[in-house]
């Protein structure tokens, strides 16, 4: 819906003044925001979002964008709606572009329509951008089908807390007791009580089944299911609080065979992943996957080193070498950015031959259009040494251009060999500790199943977030796992015992073992 008295734009120029976007942010699992949600929020000068939107959206924004908070949970609001309302207009005034975030669906109970009538009412022009609504999208993960043709052929969608300045209730409980229709109640929690005895006291049976799905679509998902009697007996030991969504009706005995979300491996598991930022969304889209709560607590930032010199000579001299040897992805990276911001381009590498350490540092140079010579059976410098060891590697020029943090022990066994060796810093690690806070209050409470481990920077940089004194109890009940042996061997000298150790030592290879880990726990 697009609401813009304002003269049409044409030829996709800029528009002349700002525009409000009210996005529905959908129900918490960020996959499920929509493309065009997405757009906007890249695009956005400014982002208004509030609690049920999922955080993770805002590495969308724009790197300058004002991200403002003004969620409202339990009571307790940040910023009253009218506020929210003028803040809107104020912003859309100013000629900025809006990304106004709203969880779920911004019409369904969002409080859309009243900031739409004050943007009508102040003449600022803005559009609506429809979201998944939790109202469906906690079912369906909790394996409720709202309708079924041997159950129901229609759906309710109620307010569990009407406006307080209501003066009569427009709910007509009679009409939902009789109803064949799936009852779907959001906002509803603490009032289950007087939902239940409302549906009941009009005829509703007391054996009809109900389902609450706090979190729906998140990895802190729960689901309590009873029946109109016992559901609240249920949810108070269950301990379970809002977001909830509520559903009444046939479709919930449906659940314990399509129930499908809450059964992966590793659901309802918290696992911190310590990798470089930039490096991590494989490793975090895995484990989410899976079910697993994924914390990015990044130790580690790759950039650039100080001084290039170095390596941006051996690019200049590029054709005086007879093996370029890549250890990881990063080396295949910042060798190529060097050697195109040269001026040069793969024709420069001539006959030059390749070795790779792991299929993906393999995979990362066949991007540029280059096959790996020499991919040795495991995925250490250890193993490199092997396969060249069959070769006459007397006078041969190897270029290695790596991390400075590396270890020696690869160019000391190829001098050995006879090759001539240059080894260059291609990149650095350093050390991030802006998440200090985060995973110190993570750990102290107990919400912490494992940390992960990447490479030997990410243990000793992980480490030095705590203090030596705290640290041993704050691990005490993490497990902990690691790519390889030797980030096992560091996590070791740093008082961590892994608890997995991947037999592949690349990322997949760690998940799977996580998942084993989990799975077969007396293995």
């Amino acid at each position: 819906m697009n609401h813009d008295n304002s003269p049409g734009e044409t030829g996709g120029s800029p528009p002349s003044r700002g525009k409000v976007y009210l996005i529905g942010a959908g129900p918490g699992d960020p996959g499920l925001i929509t493309v065009k949600g997405a757009d906007c929020i890249a695009r956005a000068d400014v982002i208004v979002y509030d609690y049920l939107a999922s955080p993770e959206l805002l590495r969308y924004a724009k790197k300058d964008a004002e991200i403002i908070y003004v969620g409202k949970r339990g009571g307790d609001h940040t910023m009253p709606q009218e506020r929210i309302n003028e803040l809107l207009a104020e912003k859309g005034a100013r000629g900025n572009l809006v990304a106004r975030l709203k969880g779920g669906d911004p019409f369904i109970f969002g409080r859309g329509g009243e900031e739409a009538e004050v943007l009508i009412e102040k003449g600022v022009p803005f559009e609506i951008v429809p979201g998944v609504t939790s109202a469906v999208a906690a079912p369906a993960y909790a394996g409720i089908p709202l309708t079924h043709r041997g159950h129901a052929s229609s759906v309710s969608l109620i307010t569990g807390h009407e406006d307080p300045k209501k003066s009569q209730s427009s709910l007509r409980w009679d009409a939902f007791a009789e109803s064949g229709s799936t009852l779907v109640f959001l906002m509803g929690v603490k009032n289950l009580p007087n939902i239940t005895e409302k549906l009941m006291a009009n005829g509703k049976s007391p054996d009809t089944p109900v389902a609450l799905v706090r979190w729906g679509t998140t990895t802190r998902q729960q689901t309590v299911a009873g029946t109109l009697e016992n559901i609240v007996d249920r949810v108070e030991k269950a301990g379970l609080k809002a977001p909830a969504v509520i559903v009444v009706g046939d479709v919930v005995s449906l659940r314990d065979k399509m129930g499908w979300f809450e059964e992966r491996p590793l659901f309802g598991k918290s696992i911190v992943v310590t990798r470089a930022r930039a490096q991590a969304s494989s490793f975090v889209s895995a484990l989410r996957e899976l079910g697993a709560r994924c914390i990015e607590i990044p130790t580690i930032e790759v950039v650039e080193p100080e001084d290039k010199s170095p390596l941006e000579s051996a690019v200049e001299n590029i054709g005086a070498y007879d093996w370029i040897v890549f250890t990881s992805v990063n080396g295949v990276k910042f060798f190529f950015d060097t050697l195109l911001a040269s001026g040069k381009d793969v024709r420069s590498l001539g006959n030059i031959k390749c070795a790779c350490i792991g299929p993906v540092t393999r995979d990362e140079l066949m991007k540029y259009g280059i096959t790996c010579d020499v991919l040795p059976r495991s995925y250490r410098a250890e193993s490199v040494i092997e396969a060249f060891s069959h070769m006459d590697m007397v006078k041969k020029k190897i270029l290695l251009p790596r991390a400075r943090e590396a270890r020696t022990i690869l160019p000391e066994e190829l001098s050995g060999m006879g090759a001539e060796v240059d080894e260059v810093t291609a990149y650095v690690t350093r050390q991030v500790e802006e998440e200090r806070e985060t995973i110190t209050e993570l750990l102290e409470n107990g919400e912490v199943d494992m940390v992960t481990f990447t490479s030997s920077s990410t243990v000793k940089n992980f480490k030095a977030l705590f203090t030596p004194e705290n640290f041993p109890s704050l691990m005490d009940s993490v497990k902990i796992a690691s790519i390889g042996p030797i980030t096992s061997d560091t996590a070791r000298e740093e008082g961590l015992e892994p608890h997995i150790t991947a037999s592949e030592y690349t990322i997949p290879g760690l998940v799977r073992a996580i998942v084993d880990y989990y799975s077969f726990p007396d293995n």
